[in-house]
């Protein structure tokens, strides 16, 4: 899309019209399209819109009724924060009684709504022209809230003391301008590769006390920097995102975890619960009634400790994110399950277990062990289904299989 045609999308025009069109049919696209040409709108217009329709329809899932105001890119949409993680970031610094936010590399804006709703005035900056403007436009509800077009490598802090009383907030481009085999964006890990770099980041950060970073889930704990909080944030079991918070927006110094389902509570989870050195189990015998699967922000986190305090139990193998233990525990960051067998791991000795109680579709879910589920399923001659839950993994490191009914 170039900047004439969201320039036209950004009018009052090109808005209503957009917001006339409702959802996105695929099957009635065509005959729209010929409609719109042939009230005399431009091919590059109908395109524009089409667009645009299509991606609203697919930010629903991450922004709800709020999609149906706002203007995306593709890869903006892609790496936009969902409004529910969003809120979290927000709420860090309305805490922190700032008198301006300053959104450095904005993408389509979600952040910086996010604030926005939190009675924070946001100022904005994004490289990219369309995406600025786009913003920009997803800004109007609040009018003290703007975004422009800027690099984060030109902007400067304000001078002291006024820096002070302002925040920064960066999403550095996890992208490259290539695509992979889907034709999707290929997303970066390293922070060497990030845009704005790693350097400057931290240059923000030494500048502005109050600043925070989105950053991949794969971040290194060893580059976590000194005095900062470093949160791994799940939704629904999905880690999405590791943020580092520096000066008045860090709750705790070190790791922490933050996990987000719909309709609770956010639960965080911080070190000095998760400090309980235990070993894991020696062998396979050890393995208890109960199982608890560790949500995947505490595994990133390195925070599974917090589900062996809470229940009293043990890993199953370090790292891996499941416990083991004698008691039921309702706990709000980690599954449970009862064991119903832990058999070593051969087809053989699964598909005898399986075929003496009469189980024809299988669930299959594999930590630290490598196999096709497909071929697994021929060979153990049942079905993708919910008779059964299998874990595959390892005990002590050997290959096993537990047997699980979801609690």
């Amino acid at each position: 899309m170039d900047i004439t045609q969201a320039r036209w999308l950004s009018s009052p025009e090109g808005y209503a019209l957009l917001r006339e069109l409702g959802p996105y049919d695929e099957s009635a696209a065509p005959a729209l399209s010929a409609r719109l040409r042939a009230a005399g709108l431009g091919a590059g217009f109908v395109a524009a819109l089409l667009t645009q329709q299509r991606l609203r329809t697919r930010a629903r899932e991450k922004f709800g009724n709020f999609a149906e105001g706002m203007l995306f890119t593709g890869d903006g949409l892609e790496q936009a924060t969902r409004f529910e993680v969003a809120a979290g970031h927000a709420h860090r610094f309305a805490q922190a009684s700032l008198a301006t936010v300053h959104d450095l590399g904005c993408g389509i804006g979600s952040d910086a709504m996010a604030l926005s709703a939190f009675d924070v005035t946001v100022a904005a900056i994004d490289a990219d022209p369309v995406t600025a403007l786009f913003a920009d436009t997803n800004l109007r509800p609040w009018p003290d809230s703007r975004a422009r077009l800027g690099r984060v490598e030109d902007w400067a802090a304000p001078p002291s003391p006024a820096r002070d009383r302002v925040g920064a907030w960066l999403d550095p481009a996890r992208r490259t301008g290539q695509t992979d085999a889907r034709g999707r964006p290929r997303r970066v890990f390293s922070l060497e590769e990030i845009a704005p770099s790693w350097e400057r980041v931290l240059a923000v950060a030494a500048a502005v006390p109050a600043t925070g970073v989105k950053l991949s889930p794969s971040f290194p704990h060893d580059r976590i920097p000194r005095g900062s909080e470093a949160q791994w944030v799940s939704w629904s079991g999905e880690v999405l995102e590791c943020t580092i918070w520096w000066g008045p927006l860090a709750r705790t110094t070190g790791r922490t975890a933050a996990v987000l389902r719909p309709g609770r509570a956010p639960i965080e989870v911080t070190e000095d619960v998760a400090t309980a050195q235990v070993p894991a189990i020696p062998s396979l015998a050890q393995v208890r009634p109960w199982l608890y699967e560790a949500d995947r922000a505490l595994v990133q986190a390195g925070l599974v400790g917090a589900v062996t305090a809470a229940t009293d139990g043990r890993e199953l193998e370090p790292g891996l994110g499941f416990v083991t233990a004698d008691a039921a525990y309702d706990l709000g960051f980690a599954r449970r399950y009862a064991v119903t067998a832990a058999l070593p791991f051969t087809v053989k000795a699964v598909r005898a277990w399986l075929r003496a109680r009469g189980v024809t579709s299988l669930t299959v879910k594999k930590r630290g062990v490598r196999l096709d589920d497909e071929a697994l399923r021929r060979q153990l001659k049942v079905r993708a289904g919910d008779e059964g839950t299998m874990l595959l993994t390892r005990v002590a490191g050997r290959q096993c299989a537990l047997m699980l009914e979801a609690d």
